[in-house]
């Protein structure tokens, strides 16, 4: 299933996905920092979404209080929940 995440106090504006199952797929940030994205876009793809979330979850960047990583994390962990 795809799903569209709006990310909040980010760069990156959105967050597009698929799950197959748990397994995180086809990872595509709007905006943000281009190439830094595809590299995460690119790590995840194929792991277990929970797994994913459990490493990217509560990471900062700078001084704000979420980051894009963390963005991800949030935008899985609802996927999940609302599987």
């Amino acid at each position: 299933m795809v799903y569209k995440y709006r990310t909040k106090g980010t760069c990156a504006r959105t967050i597009e996905f698929e799950l197959d199952g748990e397994v995180v797929k086809n990872v595509r940030f709007e905006g943000g920092c281009n190439g830094n994205l595809k590299g995460i876009g690119s790590i995840v793809e194929g792991m277990n979404a929970k797994d994913v979330i459990e490493k990217l979850e509560g990471i900062r960047c700078g001084f704000k209080t979420t980051s894009c990583p963390d963005q991800l994390a949030k935008a899985l962990k609802e996927a999940v929940e609302n599987g």
